[in-house]
C-alpha cells in the first residue's frame, strides 16, 4: 500500500501546482454591448434573466444576459437629479428581494443644493417608461457631504431582508473631521435598514438587533459598522452570508475587510494594519483590523475595488476565493481567507483592458468584471488568441513562464516517482 500512496500524493502535487499557477485572461462578455461610465452591475431576484447596468451619469439599463444580447434597454434616466463629477453621480443599485412582485429597486446617488447623498426606491415594471419609473422616487435617507470625494455608492441586501449601505468619511484627505470615528453621523459607516416596516416618521425601520439601536448617546442608529474611510464595493459570500468590504486607503495602504455588527474598522487611527498618524496616537484597542492589506508599492495598485466570493462551476479552483481588484492599476487577484486570516494572495489579471470600478454577478454565479469605459468582461482560462487580458508582454508572458514551469516541474516529479517505483520493485 505505500507505494500506490507515494504515487497518489505525487500526482496530487503535480494538480495542484498547476491548479495554484493556473492563468487567466478577460473576454468580452457581451461583445455587441457597450455603455460608458459603468459604475454597477445587478441582476434582480426574478426569473427574467435580465442584467441591469448602472453609468454614473445617471442611467440604468438592461439586457438579456446572454452573450449574444445586441441591444439594451433604457430603464432609468436620473442625470438631471445628480452630481456627475469625479466620485459623485449615481453609484449604487440593489434590488428588493420581491422585486418580480413589486417592482422596487433602490439606488445610491449625490445630489447637489446641498451636496448630500440620497438614498431612493423606485418602482420599474414591463410597460413603464423611464420617465414614469423617475417619477416614482420616493426618498428614503438623505445626508449631507461637507466634499465631493469618499461618497461610497454600494447598497444590497443581506440575506436577512435588510438594506446595507457603505457611506464614505465625507471627503477632502485625512477625514478631518473625524467622521468615521464619530457615531452620531453616517459617514465612513456601513449602514443597516429594515425598508419593509417604516417607523419613527421616516420611509424606513430601525432593524432591533442593530449595535446602537435605541441607545441614548445620541448615536445614529442605522449604523451597523464604522470606521471606513471609503469602501468602495461590499458584497455578501451566498454561501456563508459573509460581508466583504474593500476600504480605499489614503496614500499607502488599500484593506479588504470582513464586517461584523458593531466593528470599528479603525479609521482615522489605522490605515490597514498601520498607525495612520502616530501623532494623534495608536491605541488599536477594540480595532477589528483587515484580512489583508497591500501597499501602494507592493502588489503594485493604487485604489482597491470589492468584488466577489467566487461561487461559480466555470473555475473550481477558485471557488471560496475573494475576488477583487486595483481600479487603477487594472489588476485582479484572489483572496483566500480560513479562520478570520488571509490564507493566500494570488494574481488572476496583470493588466485588465481598462478601469476597474465593479465587480457583478448573476444568477449562474458568473462573476463579471466591469470597465469603466463601457465594457463588461468574464474570465477566460489559457491563452486564447482574439481575448484581452490587458499587455501582451504582461499576462500573456506571464503565461508562458508559468508554462514552462509547470511542464519542467511537472517532469521532474514524475522522474523522482519512477525512482521510488524502481526502489520499491
Amino acid at each position: 500500500m505505500k507505494l500506490p500512496v507515494k504515487i497518489l500524493f505525487v500526482l496530487f502535487l503535480a494538480a495542484g501546482f498547476t491548479a495554484v499557477n493556473a492563468q487567466y485572461r478577460l473576454k468580452d462578455a457581451f461583445p455587441k454591448l457597450e455603455f460608458k461610465n459603468l459604475v454597477d452591475l445587478q441582476m434582480p431576484y426574478d426569473s427574467s434573466q435580465m442584467i441591469y447596468v448602472v453609468q454614473q451619469s445617471g442611467e440604468i439599463y438592461r439586457f438579456s444576459g446572454n452573450e449574444s444580447a445586441e441591444k439594451s434597454e433604457l430603464i432609468l434616466d436620473i442625470s438631471e437629479k445628480i452630481i456627475f463629477s469625479g466620485e459623485q453621480g449615481l453609484l449604487g443599485l440593489a434590488f428588493h428581494p420581491r422585486f418580480s412582485e413589486n417592482g422596487f429597486f433602490y439606488v445610491n446617488y449625490v445630489a447637489d443644493n446641498p451636496k448630500r447623498t440620497v438614498i431612493s426606491r423606485f418602482r420599474a415594471g414591463k410597460n413603464i417608461a423611464p420617465g414614469a419609473v423617475a417619477e416614482s422616487e420616493t426618498v428614503l435617507l438623505e445626508f449631507s457631504q461637507p466634499y465631493s470625494n469618499h461618497n461610497g455608492g454600494q447598497v444590497s441586501f443581506g440575506q436577512d431582508g435588510y438594506l446595507y449601505i457603505a457611506t464614505g468619511d465625507g471627503g477632502s484627505g485625512g477625514d478631518p473631521q473625524n467622521n468615521a470615528q464619530n457615531l452620531t453621523n453616517l459617514l465612513g459607516k456601513i449602514l443597516r435598514i429594515d425598508i419593509d416596516k417604516p417607523s419613527g416618521g421616516k420611509n424606513y425601520g430601525i432593524p432591533s438587533d442593530n449595535p446602537f439601536a435605541g441607545n441614548k448617546s445620541g448615536y445614529r442608529e442605522e449604523i451597523f459598522a464604522y470606521g471606513l474611510r471609503n469602501p468602495w464595493r461590499f458584497s455578501f459570500d451566498r454561501i456563508t452570508g459573509n460581508l466583504w468590504a474593500a476600504d480605499v486607503g489614503q496614500n499607502k495602504y488599500e484593506e479588504i475587510n470582513i464586517i461584523t455588527s458593531g466593528g470599528n474598522y479603525g479609521w482615522r487611527i489605522m490605515e490597514g494594519f498601520h498607525c495612520y498618524n502616530p501623532s494623534e496616537g495608536c491605541d488599536t484597542t477594540g480595532l477589528i483590523l483587515p484580512v489583508h492589506e497591500y501597499g501602494h508599492d507592493e502588489q503594485g495598485g493604487f485604489s482597491v475595488t470589492g468584488g466577489f466570493v467566487y461561487r461559480g462551476s466555470d473555475f473550481p479552483e477558485l471557488y471560496g476565493h475573494y475576488i477583487y481588484g486595483d481600479y487603477v492599476a487594472k489588476k485582479i487577484w484572489a483572496l483566500r481567507v480560513e479562520n478570520g486570516k488571509k490564507a493566500s494572495n494570488k494574481l488572476l489579471i496583470s493588466e485588465a483592458p481598462d478601469f476597474i470600478p465593479s465587480f457583478g454577478t448573476d444568477s449562474q454565479n458568473r462573476l463579471y468584471i466591469l470597465g469603466y469605459n463601457g465594457k463588461i468582461y468574464r474570465f477566460d482560462s489559457g491563452d486564447q488568441p482574439g481575448e484581452s487580458s490587458g499587455s501582451e508582454t504582461g499576462q500573456t508572458g506571464t503565461n508562458k513562464i508559468i508554462i514552462f514551469i509547470a511542464f519542467f516541474g511537472l517532469l521532474g516529479i514524475l522522474l523522482f516517482a519512477m525512482i521510488l517505483i524502481r526502489k520499491v520493485m
